[in-house]
Order: structure tokens, then C-alpha cells, then sequence
């Protein structure tokens, strides 16, 4: 078998991954096992947290929405009950910032829904 030398593929493949880790502390950005062993881990992570990030995010906007009816005396699972019954489509990112930012419209908004919980 003839011999490769793979002077420049291994140098541009280093030379990314190098560009990866650039930053990360002591070995992690210097030599080359550490590196690809460190990009891995920092992979593995950010795929992770991207589907872990949907997830924060709703617990998130569902404990504002709660937060935001239980100010109305309405629990969270009565608020959400009352909008499907009045069939408002606002998604909970949506009620979250109305929760937080424009508690008026909130409020009128709480108010409808009780007056759709009495009937």
C-alpha cells in the first residue's frame, strides 16, 4: 500500500478544532486529545440543552401565568381551563408577557375568565 501523508487534512482538522475550544481552560485548548475530548463534552451539552431550553421555558411561562392568576384568585389550571372555554388561542409565551408587562390587560383578561368559570 502506497504511504499518505496527511500534512494538510490533519492540519486544517486540528487547526477547526482548535478553533472550537479556543478559550477553554489549561490542556482543554492546547493539545489535541484534550481538545477533541473537551468539543465532545461541550457538543453533547449543547444538544442536550437545546431541547432542554423548550422545556425551561415553559416552566417558566406556566409559573408566570400562575403567579399572574392566583393575583386574580384564579389557580393556574381554573385560568387556562376558563380561555379554552372562551376560545382565546393565545399560547403561553404570549399570556406570560401579558402576565409580566401589561398586568391590565392580564387583569381583564382573569376577569373574563371567571365570568366563563360562574356560567
Amino acid at each position: 500500500m502506497p504511504r499518505v501523508k496527511r500534512g494538510t487534512v490533519r492540519r486544517a482538522g486540528r487547526k477547526k478544532l482548535s478553533k472550537l475550544t479556543k478559550g477553554y481552560f489549561l490542556n482543554k485548548s492546547k493539545l489535541y486529545k484534550f481538545m477533541k475530548e473537551a468539543a465532545d463534552r461541550a457538543g453533547r451539552f449543547a444538544y442536550r440543552d437545546r431541547r432542554r431550553r423548550k422545556r425551561d421555558f415553559r416552566r417558566l411561562w406556566i409559573i408566570r401565568i400562575g403567579a399572574g392568576a392566583r393575583l386574580h384568585d384564579l389557580t393556574y389550571s381554573q385560568f387556562i381551563h376558563g380561555l379554552k372555554k372562551l376560545g382565546v388561542a393565545l399560547d403561553r409565551k404570549v399570556l406570560a408577557e401579558m402576565a409580566v408587562r401589561d398586568a391590565a390587560a392580564f387583569g381583564e383578561l382573569a376577569g373574563k375568565v371567571k365570568t366563563a368559570l360562574q356560567t
